[in-house]
């Protein structure tokens, strides 16, 4: 009754209960930072997250002759002291294969009845199946003390969760990325950058900024690829002006 979308699930391995479930148009780096930063914001930090093999959580490509052997996710993980651990299979992820078993049926089925078909519709509901898949099916753990360690002043989420590369500036204080132009405000900050690497943050929210060493530098946005609106197109009857359009 609705697109194909994604559910993210994070469960607590030492009792078997769900603690966050969202769902997503797709399986992204930007979507995992959502998700974990309300994990992180609702429960504090974990001591490891045990996943699988994706390619959000480790770098699958063996003859990769850049970066540092280290995806988006997992700096950001680093940088708030979490280990990530990526299972050899499916199996040994063990409890969150069995939980998602578990939801591909009970969850589809509760879905129906509740008449949801969209994904924004769905996230506001699972905090209530949350509670009560829980009761039916969590277990008390062997050691009942919680190892998840408080978010801290540190702990800049906006910062760490966002996707970072370096970018080389260039003699005209400018620098690409994501077939755009980014062009440096002449500073005497910026004019000493010549052929230094500052990076590029492109936030979950769809905002990005430059900084270097932790400074934010103001840009101005030249975008190589300009589109022509459809609409725009449609509304203007007169071929020549169209053309015109077009040859812009």
């Amino acid at each position: 009754r609705g697109g194909m979308c994604t559910l993210l699930a994070f469960v607590d391995d030492a009792t078997s209960r769900l603690m966050l479930l969202r769902f997503v148009a797709s399986e992204s780096a930007f979507d995992y930072f959502r998700a974990t930063r309300s994990y992180l914001e609702t429960h504090g930090k974990p001591v490891a997250l045990y996943s699988d093999k994706h390619g959000v959580f480790r770098v699958n490509n063996k003859d990769a002759v850049g970066g540092d052997g280290i995806t988006q996710f997992g700096r950001a993980l680093s940088e708030l002291n979490i280990d990530i651990i990526c299972a050899n299979s499916p199996q040994a992820k063990g409890r969150v294969e069995r939980a998602f078993g578990t939801l591909q049926d009970r969850l589809v089925k509760e879905l129906r009845l509740a008449g949801i078909s969209t994904i924004a519709a769905a996230n506001a509901w699972l905090p209530g199946f949350i509670t009560d898949h829980n009761a039916r099916f969590g277990r008390d753990p062997a050691n009942a003390k919680d190892l998840h360690r408080p978010l801290s002043a540190a702990d800049d989420l906006d910062e760490v969760l966002a996707w970072r590369e370096e970018r080389t500036v260039t003699q005209n204080l400018t620098l690409h990325y994501d077939r755009m132009m980014l062009l440096l405000d002449p500073t005497p900050l910026a004019r000493g950058l010549v052929r230094k690497k500052v990076e590029v943050v492109n936030y979950p929210d769809g905002r990005f900024a430059v900084q270097f060493n932790g400074t934010t530098l103001g840009f101005k946005l030249f975008d190589k690829i300009q589109t022509v609106q459809p609409g725009a197109i449609v509304d203007n009857k007169r071929l020549s002006a169209v053309l015109e359009q077009v040859k812009a």
